[in-house]
């Protein structure tokens, strides 16, 4: 296991550096530049703002200067912000995302595990296709129509939620609902295919031959080896969920993280454009490997190597 998590954790290391280099040079050759959006300034003005974010400097040069700032855990400075570091942005940002994400994922897990055993269980009827194809819609439908959507029925019509706003808890309702159901879809599905199977193996018929009851069976035995599928598509999903929907904070006028990397990439504020990406990564990659921990203790056949 020691070694096992330390071999990851140097592949991570790599792969953060990549993707790190990769994300510095990319968002460096898009057209245009963090001052290009102001309102038209002089060019000795223009020079001065380089200079004072260090945009003058060779680009090899903020490079290395940008890796030594990252080994100090200094993101840098906001280029759209005066005065604000990426530190900071993200700071008061990541909560709200984390917030909004922890609601969702109460809702994805419930609803879509709920969902995928009912599936399982009543296979052929009419619960197995109704959960089936709430699964089929929810993958099928993206977030951008079902989120006008919900504002159009819940928020105009019925008058129960604001249309947008993050201010008092009714505002959470409708985008963790939305987001929430994005995610239960696959869950349903993949809880489904994993009960399907598990369901059918000798020690599920050892379990009912002794007399235990079929809540046992499902909840103490199947359970257990259904979730696999589940636990492997947690990994990135949760990294996601947890840091906020791009779509939904935008929606709804949530002031997220994930609305905050939409809105620096139109800007072309290059360190908070960095400072989003290696959240992401680093959320992602250590996500995926407490999957991998997790899969290995609910199915002891699986071993962890490197």
């Amino acid at each position: 296991m020691f070694r096992f998590i330390t071999t990851r954790f140097f592949q991570s290391l790599l792969a953060l550096f990549v993707v790190i280099s990769a994300t510095f040079f990319m968002v460096r050759f898009v057209p245009g530049g963090p001052f290009t959006a102001e309102k038209a300034v002089t060019p000795e003005i223009l020079r001065n703002l380089e200079a004072h974010y260090g945009l003058d400097k060779p680009l090899w040069r903020q490079y290395l200067d940008y890796l030594g700032s990252l080994m100090r855990g200094d993101l840098g400075p906001s280029f759209k912000y005066p005065n604000r570091t990426v530190n900071e942005i993200i700071g008061d940002k990541l909560p709200v995302s984390a917030e909004l994400g922890l609601l969702s994922l109460g809702i994805a897990l419930v609803g879509g595990i709920t969902l995928g055993t009912l599936a399982a269980i009543k296979r052929n009827t009419w619960a197995d296709y109704l959960a089936s194809g709430f699964g089929m819609i929810g993958i099928s439908v993206p977030t951008f129509v079902v989120g006008p959507l919900f504002v159009l029925a819940f928020a105009i019509h019925l008058g129960w939620f604001n249309a947008s706003g993050w201010y008092t808890s009714a505002d959470r309702v409708l985008p963790a609902l939305v987001l929430g159901i994005a995610y239960a879809a696959p869950i349903s599905r993949l809880t489904r295919g994993g009960m399907l199977e598990v369901l059918h193996q000798d020690f599920i018929r050892t379990a009912r031959a002794k007399g235990a009851s079929e809540a046992r069976v499902v909840l103490r035995h199947a359970l257990r080896g259904g979730l696999l599928p589940v636990v492997s598509y947690l990994g990135p999903a949760v990294a996601g969920i947890l840091t906020g929907s791009f779509v939904i904070e935008t929606i709804f006028q949530i002031p997220g993280i994930g609305r905050e990397f939409v809105t620096s990439a139109f800007n072309r504020d290059y360190t908070l454009v960095l400072g989003t990406v290696i959240l992401y990564a680093v959320l992602i990659m250590a996500l995926n490997l407490v999957v991998d921990i997790v899969q290995a203790w609910l199915n002891p056949k699986v071993q962890l190597e490197a």
